[in-house]
């Protein structure tokens, strides 16, 4: 089977690299790397989702689900300083990343740490829930993600997705109507959905 940016440990080759990007009005500067997802940018999905996030009323923490490098959960972290906001990622080069990218941001309200989707996620009584999801690690390991989220929010809490309409958003929305009390499409860009589905 060929690597993808969510196998484990990546065997590609490290080539790591840095640049500067602008999240929610504030400089951050990421080093990124081979074997990451969009190890060049930050990917157009995940800047329309940190754009449409708005913090729920409940309290709680945060979790960003497939956190990559962590450009979505450290950007939301800075942002509301008040929270503790979780980054999960199967990939373990993905999680050394967005454990220095936090140093290097000053980004201290977070809790970064290797999980395969929630499985490692202890807490469960989350406000919110984003994720930009591995669209090629298959439907399957995608709905799995919508479930467990489900159980890990508290009562009122939120679920984030930015997913292509291309790649599924229609029947993500299809199949998160089954769980969630009330979906709804946040926003559209370019073929990218937002997707909020709130847990009664």
């Amino acid at each position: 089977m060929s690597e993808h940016y969510y196998s484990r440990k990546p065997q590609t080759e490290s080539k790591p690299q840095h640049w500067n990007f602008k999240l929610l009005g504030r400089n951050f500067r990421f080093e990124t790397d081979a074997g990451v997802f969009s190890k060049s940018e930050v990917d157009f999905g995940s800047r329309v989702l940190i754009d449409a996030f708005k913090a729920p009323d409940q309290e709680g923490d945060f979790l960003d689900v497939g956190c990559g490098y962590g450009p979505i959960g450290l950007a939301i972290a800075k942002a509301n300083e008040e929270r503790t906001v979780h980054l999960v990622d199967v990939n373990t080069r993905a999680i050394q990343l967005a454990v220095k990218n936090a140093a290097a941001n000053g980004v201290q309200n977070v809790r970064i740490y290797e999980s395969d989707g929630l499985s490692a996620v202890e807490t469960a009584n989350f406000a919110a829930i984003i994720t930009n999801p591995p669209i090629r690690a298959g439907k399957e390991t995608i709905f799995r993600f919508y479930k467990d989220s489900f159980e890990k929010l508290v009562s009122g809490g939120e679920l984030w997705v930015v997913i292509q309409k291309k790649q599924g958003a229609p029947s993500t929305f299809s199949f998160l109507e089954e769980i969630f009390g009330q979906v709804e499409v946040v926003n559209k860009e370019k073929g990218y959905w937002i997707i909020k589905g709130t847990k009664d």
